[in-house]
């Protein structure tokens, strides 16, 4: 009889996955993309491949939904200050077009912190900056940059509430723990899966920071 819960990478994670020169991702991430049969890959729409191009960074230790979307610069064509929205630019084999201007515009690199938890389904926009810890609830639309340990959701995503309080945060932060090595980490482990964040600090200052 098999367990219940079964592992959502199956020690597969991002770094063996990703193929596309302009994903960056940290150690340990993951894809839990079952639901939605797909590759990470497939998440990042409209990236190009050229170099110099608006990247997808993600940090360390992430966790991310099946389903999860992010919408990069590419699909930029389409400016909505301009009298029309539709790309005329690509459509090089109407010669009536010839004169339109390209409306692409890069929007950034889409950067994701490290310890961030993306629900199934939530979608980040173009050049969106996602803190250290936070959580995007499922089928949020993160539209704006989300503070670090900030739990948000709904369409378009808003803070809900924070993970910890300012000065908890504020410890985290200071650690890094994402940027520890395994066997600190090892060490730590009893501390990393409780809820205690001042007891996790002082191992830090005992163990790690003045060493």
């Amino acid at each position: 009889m098999s367990n219940y819960f079964e592992s959502p990478f199956k020690g597969i994670t991002l770094e063996q996955q990703v193929t596309h020169p302009n994903i960056r991702v940290g150690r340990y991430s993951y894809y839990s993309g079952y639901y939605h049969s797909h590759s990470f890959d497939d998440c990042a729409r409209y990236l190009s491949h050229e170099a110099g191009a608006d990247q997808l960074i993600i940090g360390s230790f992430c966790s991310i939904g099946s389903g999860a979307a992010f919408i990069m610069a590419g699909n930029q064509g389409h400016r909505n200050e301009w009298i029309s929205t539709f790309p005329f630019y690509w459509m090089n084999e109407e010669p009536s077009f010839n004169e339109a201007l390209n409306g692409y515009e890069p929007a950034g690199d889409t950067v994701i912190g490290n310890d961030v938890w993306i629900g199934s389904e939530a979608i980040v926009m173009p050049g969106i900056k996602v803190g250290h810890g936070a959580v995007i609830g499922t089928r949020a639309l993160v539209a704006r940059d989300v503070e670090p340990y900030a739990i948000v959701g709904g369409n378009p995503a808003k803070t809900l509430r924070k993970r910890f309080d300012d000065c908890r945060i504020e410890l985290l932060l200071e650690m890094e723990w994402w940027n520890w090595t395994n066997d600190q980490l090892k060490t730590a482990m009893p501390l990393m899966t409780c809820a205690n964040v001042e007891a996790l600090h002082e191992y830090w200052l005992k163990s790690i920071h003045r060493t």
